[in-house]
């Protein structure tokens, strides 16, 4: 569910207003408004090339990633456990996915789900030369990530939040995959560094909280050592 996949998503309609319709004050508005025209001509292009697999992977990735992302650190924050069942959704490339196949170990489960299904390929792929048995792929719909099963510790996600329609509905339905006690987290720019509130891909933290409230959510932590973007954890209720 990563930036290639997102724009390439088939139109729908939909019942009720998009974020660009509703009133300016509303927050939600400011997270999404359009664009500048040059910005996604710039993003067009980039996807008109992103046929090959290697290229999805760099557009999902970016320049310099680790250093920005502190992708060990997250791992960390979130005090995973041997054993625990993890679902990464908009896992692109696997960027956390093989992270957390290492922290959840042997007898723990990894959920690398997205809508992509060339990527899932490639994991699935990577994933069995390099030996990580505990990894699962999973092709998702774009209104629900189709896990295979319920009682999933953690829902984890990074950089998508802000392409998923109707959050707190999204998120409402998903705690059904959730044990009791399970956890949401969410990485997503927050409009801190200029690219992403260039091209409007980014989610003001104030709007996660109110989405994930609305969503039935209760917010256990906010952590902020990443310079761009919001890290925020949640549980149900």
């Amino acid at each position: 569910m990563g930036l290639i996949a997102y724009f390439r998503r088939p139109p729908r309609k939909r019942a009720k207003a998009s974020f660009e319709e509703r009133p300016s004050g509303d927050p939600a508005t400011l997270a999404h408004r359009d664009p500048k025209s040059w910005g996604l001509a710039f993003l067009a292009a980039l996807i008109l090339l992103a046929g090959c697999t290697a290229f999805k992977r760099f557009a999902y990735e970016g320049f310099g990633r680790d250093g920005w992302q502190q992708p060990e650190k997250i791992v960390q924050s979130l005090a995973l456990k041997q054993g625990e069942r993890i679902a990464d959704l908009g896992s692109g490339g696997g960027y956390f996915t093989f992270r957390f196949s290492q922290a959840v170990g042997l007898t723990g489960k990894v959920y690398a789900v997205d809508v992509d299904r060339e990527m899932l390929e490639y994991v699935a792929g990577r994933a069995k030369d390099d030996g990580h048995r505990n990894i699962e792929t999973v092709l998702a719909r774009y209104e629900d990530p189709l896990l295979p099963e319920s009682g999933v510790d953690l829902i984890f996600t990074s950089n998508v939040y802000h392409h998923i329609d109707d959050r707190a509905k999204y998120f409402a339905n998903a705690a059904r995959y959730l044990r009791p006690g399970g956890r949401v987290a969410i990485v997503d720019f927050d409009g801190r560094h200029w690219f992403a509130s260039f091209v409007g891909h980014y989610t003001p933290v104030e709007v996660i909280k109110k989405e994930m409230q609305e969503a039935g959510y209760r917010r256990e932590r906010e952590f902020d050592f990443l310079d761009r973007q919001a890290f925020l954890v949640y549980s149900r209720p």
